[in-house]
């Protein structure tokens, strides 16, 4: 089936097609016909831009959509005439207002995160329903009265700014709290005083993948920035990230340069003190998991950094002190990670180990001081265990968890018995627990009342074969009374070592409520089984990440969990990478395609922001080896002209600084220019949005309604009021 100019697709095949489908979905065929004869995609300008890379030229005929300073204008109309495409069509799809209704009902509960505290203050974030930002409170102790110290949701009328990182004084006087303006990752630093809700004078700009750490004395607070003039450009690559200080009362031009390498413009610095701590510790690395380190003795008076570890070899991460001995996580030595000490009284420190690498499967994915003991995390098939120790490393047990799921977000001081962490799964939302050191007692402190009942939902985790016969795990979830083969949503990541743990998501339960299914797959790339899962696919071996996951498209096809025509993939960022190369790989293996927010130029992606610091995980496209190999998989540059693809709807932000969203226009450009048979291929753009993090609610429900209904219409899914199914979501 052929396209001819701008997508209208040729009448001749249209009865063929849409017989086809009536006879496998049960549309009816003259609203079908109708919803595809209907679209007319905008006429996209191609230039002849073409470059010679290694012998092979390359043609970039939109390369004009990278530009959004000079030809904003002319970028901004065909943004305006894509989604007034897309909502045309997004807008009468069956079911969408449904799936839209039961999102927001689905958010209707208090959502907490873990309390920090300070002196007998708790400080914590509550949403509390359908709210588009949470917003900052404190309790006089762990059950007093909350007040309300910062809503964000009255900064601006679309409710786009969000509260970014923030950290309470060791005093427990004030809060320094960023403040994210429509979803970019610049951040605006500035103080509340707690005891009287007021605001300080004090304004700190630029900061940027920062954390927000107090000195001891509560003087003032630790911050990274990029210099002033990187904020005017907001598609330019970022250079010279470095730490400051920040003293109360003064202004910025005035803040101490604590760490900066101007002989490595390209490395990020990120300085975190741990609960208590006596030490600054600045990680530094060019985009990597690995990273060197560096400390400052926060009790000595002049600041003096030290680099203890210098190479860039593995991970280090600070997570508490007894006197001078660090406490760290590191991969050295240990793909799956270890606790050692390094003693900074030694003139050379070398890692003694206390607790040593698991000799199983299970990865340690988060550890923390708290009371007087050491407490990690452990993924064992990607499912949580806490394991409690002495800070010698001597074992004394595991915490009770309330089932299998995924906790973390420990919140606990060094010498102080009370602690919290968080517990969630796919079928329970986040509990915040309140946990004794010394006893091991664990009770919950908040609980949430979400409408979706256990009972109603099956959890099962399975491993598949990938096409190197590789195991890799799936995590299935569908209502109990769904035994056959179903509409099947399939989320996939892959990348950065990032694992996919179980997590309780209100948007992806109002497909699985509706009778579809949801599938996540830990395929490799992520870190769910450490360093080298995460190594096999990275670089060189990306492609064993796009294998895992067409895999387990098959394995669920073949296994009967999924209807023969009822598959859609997602993935965003890295996987929405992810999604557009498969679907240029298998076309003929998926019914649907939801990249969001995706890299999607892979031979580009370090021109603009923080792309420079993919380069570590994808390879520099300057160089020859890299270059092919990012060539063999770009979204933007296989597409596979003639064939039959699945229906795309691709998703991305104007105010994305991160992936920038000129990869999703030009993908979804040449996506539209190509014949690829009959199915619609169309862009949903949201406006004064970032990468994802401080999304409105309003937002994030209504992009997900739409998604959803494209999903149903093109699986098979039917989309039904939620009275008609079994009680999931009363």
């Amino acid at each position: 089936m052929q396209f001819i100019e701008r997508g209208r697709p040729l009448r001749k095949y249209i009865a063929i097609a849409v017989s086809l489908f009536m006879h496998i979905n049960s549309v009816p065929a003259q609203t079908l016909e109708s919803d595809l004869s209907e679209i007319q995609y905008p006429k996209t300008e191609r230039v002849d831009v073409a470059e010679e890379h290694f012998g092979v030229t390359v043609a970039d005929p939109f390369r004009w959509l990278e530009d959004t300073q000079g030809k904003a204008a002319t970028v901004g109309a065909w943004v305006e005439a894509q989604n007034k495409v897309a909502r045309r069509y997004l807008d009468a799809l069956p079911g969408r207002d449904i799936l839209e209704q039961r999102m927001k009902a689905l958010f209707e509960y208090e959502r907490y995160t873990d309390p920090r505290k300070r002196g007998d203050k708790c400080f914590f974030t509550v949403n509390k329903g359908l709210e588009n930002q949470p917003a900052l409170y404190v309790r006089d102790g762990a059950f007093g009265q909350a007040r309300l110290l910062i809503d964000p949701n009255a900064w601006s009328d679309d409710n786009g700014d969000a509260i970014g990182e923030w950290s309470v004084s060791d005093d427990g006087r004030h809060v320094a709290f960023s403040v994210q303006k429509g979803g970019t990752d610049w951040r605006t630093i500035r103080v509340l005083d707690v005891e009287s809700g007021n605001e300080l004078q004090d304004v700190v700009e630029w900061a940027r993948f920062s954390n927000i750490s107090w000195a001891p004395d509560s003087s003032g607070f630790f911050y990274s920035r990029m210099p002033e003039p990187a904020r005017s450009a907001s598609g330019a690559a970022i250079f010279n990230h470095a730490v400051y200080f920040h003293r109360l009362g003064t202004p910025q031009a005035e803040d101490r340069l604590i760490y900066s390498t101007p002989d490595q413009p390209g490395l990020l610095h990120v300085a975190n003190r741990t609960e208590g701590g006596r030490y600054l510790a600045i990680s530094s690395t060019p985009g990597t998991n690995e990273n060197a380190l560096t400390i400052i003795d926060l009790a000595a008076g002049d600041w003096r950094p030290r680099t203890i570890v210098p190479h860039m070899e593995a991970e280090w991460s600070v997570i508490g002190n007894d006197g001078s001995r660090l406490i760290l996580l590191t991969t050295d030595g240990a793909e799956r990670r270890r606790v050692v000490t390094l003693d900074t009284a030694e003139a050379d420190p070398r890692p003694k180990e206390i607790v040593g690498e698991d000799p199983d499967r299970a990865v340690v994915n988060d550890a923390a001081v708290m009371g007087n003991r050491l407490f990690i995390v452990y993924l064992v098939d990607a499912k949580t265990e806490i394991r409690r120790f002495g800070l010698s490393g001597t074992s004394e047990g595991i915490v009770p968890l309330p089932g299998i799921g995924t906790a973390g977000g420990f919140q606990g001081r060094p010498g102080d018995t009370e602690a919290f962490f968080g517990f969630t799964a796919f079928d329970a939302p986040t509990t915040v627990y309140q946990y004794d050191t010394e006893t091991n007692a664990v009770k919950p402190w908040v609980e949430p009342k979400a409408s979706v009942k256990p009972d109603d939902i099956t959890v099962e985790q399975r491993f598949y074969r990938s096409k190197d016969w590789t195991e890799v795990p799936i995590f299935i979830v569908r209502r109990k009374d769904v035994t056959v083969a179903a509409p099947t949503l399939l989320y996939g990541y892959g990348g950065f070592g990032i694992p996919q743990v179980p997590y309780y998501n209100p948007i992806h339960l109002a497909w699985v409520e509706q009778g579809g299914v949801l599938a996540i797959a830990g395929i490799r790339g992520g870190g769910e089984y450490g360093r080298a899962w995460h190594r096999a696919g990275q670089l060189a071996n990306k492609q064993n990440s796009f294998d895992d996951f067409i895999a387990a498209g098959e394995f669920l096809k073949k296994s009967g969990i999924t209807s023969s025509d009822g598959l859609a993939i997602q993935g965003e960022s890295n996987g929405g990478l992810l999604v557009g190369a498969v679907t240029n790989q298998r076309p003929d293996l998926f019914d649907v395609a939801l990249p969001g927010v995706g890299v999607m130029d892979m031979l580009r992606f370090d021109k603009f922001t923080a792309g420079g610091f993919w380069i570590s995980e994808f390879g520099d496209p300057s160089q020859e080896q890299p270059f092919r190999n990012l060539l063999s998989y770009s979204p933007y540059h296989t597409i596979k002209q003639g064939e039959d693809y699945p229906a795309i709807l691709a998703t991305t932000v104007d105010a994305d600084d991160r992936v920038v969203p000129a990869h999703t226009y030009k993908y979804v450009a040449a996506l539209q220019a190509a014949e690829l048979g009959w199915k619609p291929r169309l862009v949903r753009i949201e406006t004064r949005a970032g990468h994802g993090a401080g999304m409105p609610l309003d937002k994030v429900i209504v992009q997900h309604a739409d998604m959803w209904a494209f999903a149903a219409r093109w699986t098979g899914l039917k989309i039904s009021p939620v009275k008609q199914t079994p009680s999931i979501g009363e």
